[in-house]
């Protein structure tokens, strides 16, 4: 069950990078995650969770914005890569590191070219982008929640 809730928080970071960094850090403080004594202690802190969350809205907004970069250029996939890995490997807990990280990793790739492709048919549909991103931006928030409720 670990696995596959480090592979759906993976997706959530293809669709929105900082969001499942955000969440995972409010679920360590709140107790749901233990990573105390971990290299990842440090998303236990309520200044990790504030930080995290201050710039996961950051990011809701200049997703919005026409000169945003693609997520599929290197450094966007790589750093949604990178914060899947590190979500999966929060939610497996240090025993199960490596099968977390991979999990992670995986669900960013797939969240990361399947949220491209559904968010561009999104916005055909809709003949504009923004309520494809609004959409986009729902599924992320509320997929975060419930994978962190799902760790009670």
């Amino acid at each position: 069950m670990i696995d596959v809730l480090g592979l759906l928080m993976g997706v959530i970071a293809g669709l929105r990078a900082l969001t499942p960094a955000a969440a995972v850090s409010w679920a360590a403080y709140l107790g749901l995650l233990n990573v105390a004594g971990s290299w990842l202690s440090f998303l236990g802190s309520i200044w990790t969770a504030i930080i995290l969350t201050v710039l996961a809205i950051g990011e809701l907004v200049t997703d919005q914005l026409p000169s945003t970069p693609s997520r599929k250029i290197p450094m966007q996939f790589g750093a949604r890569v990178l914060i899947g890995a590190v979500a999966g490997i929060a939610i497996a807990g240090p025993a199960n590191w490596l099968l977390g990280a991979l999990a992670g990793i995986v669900g960013a790739v797939i969240g990361t070219l399947g949220g491209a492709s559904v968010r561009s048919q999104l916005a055909a549909n809709f003949g504009k982008d923004a309520p494809a991103a609004f959409i986009e931006d729902a599924v992320a928030i509320i997929g975060a929640a419930l994978i962190v409720l799902a760790l009670k």
